[in-house]
């Protein structure tokens, strides 16, 4: 018996739907695609519909209408058992009296499946998340990443052909839970199941995510893959969600360019016309100019207010001359911390057009 192997994975079609209490809208008139195989993130503020949306795929909530679609099966009053789907919880939701084994097996037994086929299944399904051997561990003997693997190892024994995850990583340490997120990724890459995964930690989606859909006020906002929501954000709610982005206010020139202060900053990108757009600048985006850039960087000259030291870079501050604060972050490898000029000090700032981005007030 092989995971990997036997799952078959499914694509997932959420149609028009929608969660109120009354006047509230939980969710709000939402659709979404997602590929069969594919990794899709759920990222939004608290209270933005994204546990609502899990609880309708689960089965756990029903929604007020609309339709949820697994492959070509309409699964939207399926109750949760019924609709071949893993999940996992943000608190593990382990048995504390039973073994490893026995947690990982409990699945397969509220299934009917035949007992001679546990051990087998077991056996697997820990060597997938690389806890071999762990079978008659207690889950009080565990560390917290272990535990987390053995929810995980349970929510795929069955061979579902979607997983659910709830903020699984939530609960662990920063270096742990930045570990978590590359092994489930490769974990992914493995079974090749369908997974949507909800989270409010804007790194965690982009690191692990085929496409990450932005969730706000029940309503998706923007989906698409990570690189493309960090470098075109849709809008100024977006843009300031992902990334350490700062969103200073700017004029449309009839140049087809973005006016700041004095400057007029060119960009690769269509810069929308309105009366209330911004420039969304990325500190990783921002460089320290000298003499020998080639002119192609948008210039822009101010003070160092503040420069602050953060192990692999340094966060720099600066005042431009209309008062427009901006940050940007400058390597801290010898080379980089050279460069970096004293508080009080003038200093000329650089940002390419093709990083020069200028996006819309959001509507919402």
């Amino acid at each position: 018996m092989n995971i990997a192997r036997n799952i078959e994975s499914v694509g997932v079609s959420i149609r028009n739907a929608r969660k109120s209490y009354g006047a509230f809208h939980a969710l709000d008139d939402v659709s979404l695609e997602v590929g069969a195989g594919e990794f899709v993130s759920l990222l939004g503020p608290s209270g933005s519909g994204k546990t609502t949306f899990l609880g309708i795929l689960g089965g756990f909530v029903q929604p007020t209408s609309g339709s949820v679609f697994l492959g070509e099966k309409d699964i939207t009053y399926a109750p949760p058992h019924k609709r071949d789907i893993g999940i996992v919880f943000q608190n593990y939701a382990l048995f504390p009296h039973m073994s490893v084994g026995e947690n990982v097996a409990f699945p397969l037994r509220a299934r009917r499946q035949p007992k001679s086929t546990w051990a087998a299944k077991v056996r697997d399904a820990l060597s997938m998340v690389e806890l071999t051997g762990f079978e008659h561990r207690r889950i009080t003997e565990l560390s917290g990443g272990q535990r987390q693997r053995v929810a995980l190892a349970r929510a795929i024994i069955f061979e579902p052909r979607l997983i659910l995850m709830d903020e699984p990583l939530s609960a662990l340490d920063k270096q742990l839970r930045e570990n978590m997120q590359i092994e489930l990724r490769h974990l992914h890459q493995k079974l090749r199941a369908t997974i949507i995964y909800v989270t409010h930690d804007q790194r965690e989606a982009l690191t692990m995510s085929d496409r990450v859909a932005i969730m706000n006020r029940g309503k998706i906002v923007q989906i698409d893959t990570p690189v493309r929501l960090h470098d075109h954000p849709s809008d100024s709610f977006v843009a300031s969600f992902i990334g350490e982005a700062t969103l200073v206010p700017v004029d449309y020139a009839a140049t087809g360019c973005a006016r700041l202060g004095p400057y007029h900053l060119r960009s690769a990108h269509p810069v929308p016309q309105g009366k209330e757009i911004f420039l969304a600048v990325h500190a990783e985006k921002l460089l320290i100019a000298d003499d020998a850039d080639d002119g192609i960087l948008n210039r822009m000259a101010g003070t160092v207010t503040e420069v602050l030291y953060q192990g692999e870079s340094a966060r720099v501050f600066v005042k431009l001359d209309d008062g427009t604060k901006l940050s940007l972050r400058q390597p801290s490898n010898h080379t980089g911390l050279t460069k970096i000029k004293p508080v009080g000090s003038r200093m000329t700032i650089g940002l390419h057009p093709q990083d020069t981005i200028v996006v819309p007030k959001a509507a919402y």
